[in-house]
């Protein structure tokens, strides 16, 4: 065997060895993520068993979470978890995909540069320091400038009720995961808005088209499955924060269908009164809850990996 053969073939071996150790590693990983979700799992329904013992499902639409009577439902915290998680989405949806048009399609690339990396920076922000925000800027403003404006024009609209007195509500809770949510939504929706052929956007200009009936007819429908499953990854984000949420929502466990009125969800009755069990059956009730949030943190993920693929596919 010449020189250069055996060269090429220690060469081949080891990238061989390699492959096989690089598909041995991702293996391991896999398997330990596998493991470890199971584990969780596992662990939050071995605690909780006692309360699905006792309450069985009836526990998601029980509506009186009392400590002290050791009685419990999860009603209030689910309805507060899917009110607040749903009226961020909605103003981060229309704040996000706007900034991710103006950063992928009408800024000068100077300026794309700039701001872009600024609304991906929002979520570097701890929680806690936008629970602060929320509590010292936020819950005043709404107070004093947003609910009295909102209940006057539209308050014949139940959601729209009687100002509250201290500002910590289930809106301004909203408009904190608001924060959150946007950076994820606009980050995701610039990089898709990039994605769309430069042909398209030429043949609409080409054709005649303003820069609006560009984005209505080309950009928005050739991305609109992945915007939908950014929108739920902002989603999966928002039922699952508690730091923030726990310092500006009241922490009231009633379902209220004023926004303005206190609240709590599961996230933020965990961070609230984990530590504060009054009895086995409460910590057995609250470890029920965490099942719950789990389940709909996985299930919002499972949902926007499925859309993505799915109907990226389709298209």
């Amino acid at each position: 065997m010449t020189p250069s053969r055996a060269r090429l073939a220690r060469l081949n071996r080891l990238d061989a060895r390699a492959s096989r150790a690089l598909r041995g590693l991702a293996l391991a990983g896999g398997a330990i993520v596998f493991i470890a979700l199971i584990a969780i799992v596992y662990q939050i329904i071995n605690q909780a068993s006692p309360a699905i013992s006792k309450y069985g499902l009836s526990f998601l639409a029980r509506t009186n979470w009392n400590p002290s009577a050791n009685v419990f439902g999860a009603w209030p915290m689910i309805f507060g978890t899917l009110v607040t998680s749903l009226c961020s989405l909605v103003l981060a949806t229309l704040l996000g995909v706007a900034i991710g048009l103006f950063l992928s399609l009408m800024a000068p690339r100077h300026v794309s540069a700039v701001v872009g990396p600024l609304v991906e920076m929002l979520a570097a922000i701890p929680s806690v320091v936008l629970g602060l925000v929320g509590i010292y800027l936020i819950a005043p403003f709404v107070l004093h400038d947003i609910e009295g404006w909102l209940h006057a024009g539209l308050g014949f609209i139940p959601i729209f009720g009687p100002p509250g007195t201290v500002g910590n509500s289930v809106f301004t809770a909203s408009l904190v995961l608001v924060i959150m949510v946007v950076p994820i939504i606009a980050a995701l929706t610039r990089d898709l808005f990039l994605t769309v052929p430069r042909e398209l956007l030429d043949g609409a200009e080409a054709l005649g088209a303003t820069r609006w009936e560009m984005i209505r007819g080309v950009v928005l429908p050739t991305t609109q499955s992945g915007i939908v499953a950014a929108c739920m990854l902002g989603f999966g984000r928002a039922i699952g924060e508690a730091i923030a949420v726990t310092q500006v929502i009241g922490n009231i466990t009633v379902a209220h269908h004023n926004l303005f009125a206190g609240g709590a969800t599961l996230a933020s009755l965990l961070a609230n009164q984990f530590l504060t069990s009054l009895s086995a059956l409460n910590t057995a009730s609250m470890f029920y809850l965490a099942l719950i949030l789990l389940v709909m943190g996985l299930a919002t993920n499972l949902l926007a990996r499925y859309v993505s693929h799915h109907f990226g596919r389709v298209r």
